[in-house]
């Protein structure tokens, strides 16, 4: 489970405004799970903050997604042709000859899917520059680096795939890599490792720029053994694409209505359609309690973080009953005080409470009820509860907080100097700050203790501060019952300010962590409020961890929708079941799969009117492990006001053809492409010609502008 640490560029804080000597900074420090009423918060560091380094595996697995999203739009799309399976071996660096690619895609094979491409790979082994250089020694007679033209010419015209005198003139006078009627193997095998490095690289920045990308599930890796030996030639699929689906698929007209005229055609089909009207209220309103001002009340605070890659994490929290009694519990947006004319995107966003109950430990939790009432912002829950403690794990569905699209034109001032040269913070920035330490202030007593500021520190700096920092903190900075003040904690802010003179790039990195854009709005965060009432004893709830809403939030939300939702088996396949929850505000589809076997299944939004989801995507596929469950997505209106329609198809399809890249596809300009470009005007069988010679096979660059 990943965890809320700091993003992007780490901090450097530092106590008393540069009095404390490096010895004294604030460091990290374990945090423990003891007992509820000694607790320590335990927050782990964040691998985007503390930069690990990746396994070989997760390398490896790393390049392999990389690739195959250059040439397909998801990890589910299968390869169907020899061409796709060339291309997305050349963008992993690979350069297959006619023989390698004729072992894997024999005339029996139908497609070949993610996983049968990561074991290719592992088998395909890239070329390095000594085994290069080493067969090009072999040709060398003179051992000067350099093969003569004659010989050259009496190689490639009747050796191998013969070429004509016009294709090999057409190498001998490529300018970077011929010279004084010879030609320049060393700088030939230079071009060959860049441009396949070139080709590697873009296709990992294509998946590092693109969080849609990112969201894909990739085939089945992760359940499979590393040490999995397939055979050299894979076997057909069981399910070979009929050639009238190809058809429908390839058909160049209306793609939306071809689309969903293939879905109807599957008999392993099923479909949700749950229109809801304006403001609609299909479920029993929140109503508080009559006697709930006479119970006894606790409250926390807290926020969901939206991280680089699209993935929320929250705080989420102990809570202590001491004897049964009924409970009201209820989560809402936080309304901060913004300065008039900023948008407050957050307050729109959905919250939610799933309460778990611990039993014998912390592993073994039990889903006792989740707030699924709402009156306007609010959501709550009321019932009774045992004595004993229990998780408060926060949920919002992620349709209404997402990255921002579009980039900010003018970037606000965090700082300037009066008319002695001294730093101040400018009033936008304070009046952030303070929205800041509402925030963090997690239990609303206008104060910072150590365990909230530390949540703040590992959120926008990766590191936690220990009580010998603290204590210097508190002797410098403005405190009150040993801990931080609002004013303490701007004049905190001004001291690194100052320890950069000025520079505000620290207090960006801070900014961005806690979910603010360049205008100083914040678009990528949604602080909440939590209330727990009883009416027989004082509740005590202690924030203890900030971490990915997924793992046990994940487990939580299938089985409240298992048990809610309605549930359709999809024809064909009575082992794959569809639950759908419907409520006030969202729609949670949830995909169950008993067979013994993964599924694949294609989800289409197409039909949906007035609405979002969480994936982004109005077409995608999920893959659900066996004798599993798993979130399939969450749906919600753009616009509340108006009436909203969610029709989702969920389908199994014979086979799903793939959006591949075309061979011309330009790559970003590198000091090779002019020669890669002349190189492509000769044709495959040159390159593939000279690259038989040494076993291998087509440079990937030579796809390029034919």
């Amino acid at each position: 489970m990943v965890t809320g640490g700091g993003r992007g560029r780490r901090r450097q804080r530092r106590g008393a405004g540069g009095l404390v000597p490096d010895a004294g900074r604030m460091a990290i420090s374990p945090g423990s799970d003891a007992a509820f009423s000694s607790q320590k918060s335990t927050l782990s560091e964040s691998p985007r903050s503390k930069r690990f380094p990746l396994t070989e595996e997760e390398i490896f697995y790393m390049n392999c997604r990389a690739a195959y999203l250059t040439v397909f739009k998801s990890s589910l799309e299968n390869i169907i042709s020899k061409d796709q399976l060339y291309l997305a071996l050349q963008h992993a660096g690979r350069n297959p000859s006619q023989k390698t690619i004729n072992k894997y895609w024999t005339p029996q094979t139908a497609k070949l899917n993610f996983d049968d491409f990561c074991i290719i790979l592992r088998k395909e082994k890239p070329t390095s520059k000594a085994e290069l250089l080493k067969s090009f020694k072999q040709l060398d007679v003179n051992d000067d680096g350099s093969i003569l033209h004659t010989d050259l010419y009496k190689l490639l015209t009747k050796r191998g795939e013969k070429m004509t005198r016009e294709e090999v003139n057409a190498i001998v006078n490529l300018a970077d890599v011929n010279a004084d009627g010879k030609f320049d193997y060393i700088k030939f095998c230079k071009l060959y490792l860049t441009t396949n490095e070139q080709c590697l690289k873009t296709a990992l920045e294509k998946l590092e720029v693109d969080s849609k990308l990112k969201r894909q599930h990739f085939g089945s890796h992760i359940e499979a053994s590393p040490e999995r030996e397939p055979s050299p030639v894979p076997k057909p699929s069981p399910r070979i694409m009929r050639r009238s689906d190809e058809d429908t698929f390839t058909n160049k007209g209306d793609t939306r209505s071809s689309l969903l005229a293939t879905t109807r055609k599957f008999k392993t089909s099923v479909s949700f359609t749950v229109t809801m009207g304006a403001n609609s209220n299909r479920n029993s309103k929140l109503t508080e309690p009559n006697s709930v001002k006479e119970w006894q009340c606790v409250q926390s605070k807290g926020c969901f973080f939206l991280e680089e890659d699209g993935e929320i994490v929250s705080h989420q929290y102990r809570m202590q009953i001491a004897q049964r009694c009924m409970v009201y519990l209820t989560i809402k947006p936080l309304n901060l005080s913004q300065a008039e004319g900023k948008p407050s995107p957050w307050l729109s966003v959905d919250t939610a409470l799933y309460i778990l109950k611990e039993n014998e430990s912390q592993a073994n939790l039990q889903l006792m009820c989740f707030t699924e009432l709402q009156n306007r912002e609010v959501f709550g829950w009321t019932g009774e509860l045992a004595p004993g403690m229990y998780w408060l794990i926060p949920s919002t569905t992620g349709c209404r907080l997402r990255k921002e699209g579009q980039a900010v034109a003018e970037e606000a001032q965090l700082v300037y100097r009066d008319e002695t040269g001294g730093l101040l913070l400018t009033q936008e920035f304070r009046s952030t700050l303070s929205d800041i330490f509402e925030v963090i202030d997690l239990d609303g007593n206008g104060l910072l203790s150590l365990e909230e500021y530390n949540f703040f520190e590992l959120r926008t700096s990766g590191e936690k501060c220990d009580e010998d920092a603290w204590a210097v903190c508190r002797e410098n900075f403005d405190t009150k019952k040993n801990e931080l003040t609002r004013r303490g904690f701007m004049d905190l802010n001004l001291m690194e300010a100052n320890d950069r003179e000025g520079d505000p790039r620290d207090l960006w990195v801070t900014l961005h962590a806690m979910g603010y854009n360049k205008a100083l709005e914040l678009t990528e965060a949604c602080p909440f409020v939590i209330d727990v009432y009883a009416d027989k004893c004082k509740p005590r709830i202690k924030a203890v961890h900030m971490e990915a809403c997924s793992g046990q939030l994940e487990k939580a939300v299938c089985k409240s929708v298992l048990s809610k939702g309605d549930a359709k088996v999809m024809d064909g396949y009575e082992d794959i079941i569809v639950h759908t929850y419907t409520c006030d505000t969202w729609i949670t589809s949830v995909i169950e799969n008993k067979s013994d076997n993964k599924a694949i299944i294609h989800i289409s939004n197409e039909l949906s009117r007035n609405c979002v989801n969480n994936r982004g995507l109005n077409i995608f596929a999920v893959e659900v492990a066996p004798k599993s469950a798993m979130v399939c997505q969450h749906v919600m209106p753009l616009n509340g006001q108006q009436e909203w329609m969610s029709h989702s198809w969920s389908w199994c399809p014979p086979a799903w053809p793939c959006s591949c890249s075309s061979p011309g596809t330009a790559f970003p300009p590198s000091p090779t492409l002019a020669v890669v470009r002349q190189a492509a005007k000769i044709g495959a069988t040159a390159w593939s010609w000279i690259l038989s010679i040494l076993g291998r096979g087509l440079p990937a660059q030579c796809t390029i502008a034919q």
